[in-house]
């Protein structure tokens, strides 16, 4: 629906000054003085909690610790936060905000069965072509349905040709720094997978339905014929929140790898369909996101991968809380880090980790594990300090155990939440 709004000229008069006929026999103005913004200060308390957490012995290994008071916009503490380290899938967080940030939070995947021509009988004389994006949650099953539709229609043969017109033209590639066993490439979404694997899965789909191609599908965009004009007949609609939610809550590196091929389509839509092109121009848009809009300019700063996978991403505290407040102050975005963010005690990475009735619900965050080379994790988010502020936080170990990270970022977040001391 087209919306129209027009305006009116309105000739508008005002005036210059305000004169007080009550006050005295001079009639002075009664002029009030500005009232000065009354500065927030943040939780002492929390500073002392916090500064006490950070001088407890501790095993050996990096540490980087940085909370910010969201709500009086200053530091609470700052502990390494600018010494970079290799942050595993916390690098989802910034991967994520950037997508968000040049997508649109409401951005949608359109997957859409197209036909031309006239059924006849149960013919139709004409082509079909199935136009798909980069949508990573479309799967083989979701081939039956275009197909049942067509049957719906009265189609049980197609005369004409058939085309996939595809965004991918190849199979995702693995960064070269990637472990082999890290990512399931089983996992990826059928158009992650290749052009093959798509016909073949429309075909078999078809083939259930009882409809009948002529030739194979030929993968290429079909030629325009004004006069026969292409119509959409089947739909299937995928937002990008219900990608985020795969990617935060259950750290899924196979959704973070497509939305970083989404960006890198959105960045440079006139791409040759390659994994390499795509994820190319996605990764540049995340390093121009952190020079631009979040003004991070340490060379020692280093993103190759959108999921955290590759050990020499590196990044610091302070660049993690840069992307927490600009996801803070960026509305729609930060909906849906709340809506997606796993939650302490209730789903996601977090179920487990922070499994504490003290904790539960109250601490919305990423987390980030890889055992190899050494030990590296990491815990970034959001949560409400002990005085009502919003904070946010970036917690970074490396070269240490897991479990020892672990037991000292439970530590951390009783810290933050007003608690002095774990069960």
């Amino acid at each position: 629906m087209r919306l129209y709004h027009s305006t009116r000229p309105v000739l508008a008069l005002a005036l210059c000054a305000l004169i007080s006929a009550c006050g005295g026999k001079e009639g002075k103005k009664d002029v009030k003085k500005k009232e000065k913004p009354v500065a927030m200060t943040v939780d002492t308390a929390l500073q002392s909690r916090l500064k006490a957490f950070c001088a407890q012995p501790r095993v050996k290994g990096k540490f980087g610790l940085y909370v910010y008071d969201l709500t009086a916009d200053k530091p609470v503490t700052a502990e390494n936060i600018d010494h970079a380290q290799p942050v595993a899938s916390c690098t989802k967080v910034l991967a994520g905000v950037a997508a968000l940030n040049k997508l649109g939070a409401n951005y949608s995947y359109r997957t859409t069965l197209y036909t031309r021509g006239n059924i006849v009988k149960d013919t139709l004389r004409g082509d079909i072509m199935l136009m798909a994006g980069l949508d990573p949650l479309l799967k083989a099953e979701d081939m039956r349905m275009f197909a049942r539709h067509l049957r719906r229609m009265g189609v049980r043969q197609v005369d004409g040709k058939c085309f996939l017109n595809l965004k991918l033209k190849e199979k995702v590639k693995a960064e070269q720094h990637w472990f082999p066993w890290d990512l399931s490439f089983s996992k990826y979404g059928i158009l992650f997978k290749g052009p093959d694997a798509v016909e073949k899965a429309l075909k078999t789909a078809l083939n259930a339905s009882g409809i009948k191609i002529k030739d194979g599908f030929e993968h290429v965009a079909p030629e325009r014929d004004n006069a026969n004009k292409w119509r959409g007949r089947f739909r299937v609609i995928c937002t990008v929140s219900a990608v985020t939610k795969f990617m935060w809550k259950n750290s899924s590196n196979t959704k973070a790898t497509s939305l970083l091929y989404t960006l890198g389509n959105a960045v440079k839509p006139n791409n040759n369909g390659s994994a390499d092109a795509l994820a190319s121009a996605g990764v540049g848009y995340i390093r121009a996101f952190m020079r631009d809009s979040l003004h991070l300019t340490d060379t020692a700063l280093v993103v190759h991968d959108g999921c955290g996978l590759c050990t020499n991403n590196h990044l610091s505290p302070k660049s993690l809380v840069a992307v927490l407040k600009f996801g803070y102050h960026h509305k729609p975005i930060h909906e849906q880090l709340m809506r997606n963010l796993s939650i302490s005690g209730v789903d996601g990475t977090l179920h487990r980790l922070l499994y504490d009735p003290r904790l539960k619900g109250q601490i919305h965050g990423k987390t980030g594990t890889l055992s190899h080379p050494y030990g590296i994790s990491s815990l970034a988010g959001y949560c409400k300090g002990a005085n009502g502020h919003d904070l946010c936080f970036a917690f970074l170990n490396s070269e240490m155990s897991v479990l020892d990270a672990h037991v000292l970022q439970r530590k951390l977040c009783l810290v933050l939440v007003g608690e002095q001391k774990a069960k």
